[in-house]
């Protein structure tokens, strides 16, 4: 195997980060290959929205270095990690709500290209940046909205549209926190087709409390309790740890792909 396909995409190495007396991530280690499917998982509080945003460049590390295709970026601004190909979205989203989702997606388009300067121009003066919006917002299963206002569109849908957004960059890893947080149980399956349809080669980590959406999407799964990794492996030997089962799943009844 080449040495490339060797480097993770993504790697940190004995990450910390302290607020004041208290460590929200602890030494964590681990590494994302391209096309990972890779959960994130641990009770509240365990640390996982606070190693994300060390990831994004949200928040600066305490010690510990992270590493993107092999290069340390551990000082790198958020802007940077985005343009070099690190996407995610937010437990709450950060929609604008007086656009469509075409405007939301173009505007994404443009920042990818570097023309955000010109996105309020009329829409038609760029129909190649158009027809890639609208053909992405088909894939995800929300062209029938497009220039509906985002504000008033169903939670669900809004959940999906933060999707878009973020896949509209062209990401080389994609974080997905929580996208089924507060999404009626009906509308959650097909945030999950459209998640499990993202792109192959994109490494995707999900943050997700709702166990039976982990264990059909994940490959590998890595738990976090009190800031720590406590173990990570396939979803297989996850599902059958017993300090997994009793720090976090309990008794509940997993099925994994």
């Amino acid at each position: 195997m080449s040495e490339a396909m060797n480097t993770p995409i993504l790697e940190t190495r004995d990450l910390c980060k302290r607020f004041g007396g208290l460590i929200a991530t602890d030494h964590v280690s681990l590494k994302l290959y391209q096309g990972a499917r890779h959960a994130l998982i641990g009770p509240n509080g365990a640390g996982k929205t606070t190693f994300v945003n060390q990831l994004t460049g949200v928040l600066a590390p305490t010690s510990g270095t992270i590493h993107f295709a092999g290069q340390d970026i551990t000082s790198w601004t958020l802007r940077q990690r985005a343009v070099a190909g690190i996407a995610r979205t937010f437990q709450i989203n950060q929609l604008f709500a007086d656009l469509s989702p075409l405007q939301s997606v173009v505007l994404a388009i443009h920042e990818r290209e570097d023309a955000g300067r010109e996105w309020f121009h009329p829409l038609g003066t760029r129909s190649a940046i158009v027809d890639e919006a609208a053909h992405l917002l088909s894939d995800l299963g929300i062209a029938d909205v497009m220039d509906e206002r985002v504000g008033a569109l169903p939670y669900g849908k809004q959940r999906l549209l933060e999707i878009a957004v973020a896949v509209a960059a062209k990401p080389k890893v994609l974080l997905l926190d929580e996208p089924a947080a507060g999404v009626p149980e009906s509308e959650r399956e097909q945030i999950l087709d459209v998640v499990a349809r993202l792109p192959s080669d994109v490494a995707l980590i999900l943050i997700e409390h709702d166990m039976h959406l982990v264990f059909r999407f994940a490959k590998t799964i890595s738990v976090l309790v009190n800031g720590a990794l406590l173990v990570d492996g396939t979803a297989e030997d996850i599902a059958r740890d017993p300090r997994v089962k009793q720090v976090y799943l309990g008794e509940e009844e997993i099925t994994y792909a």
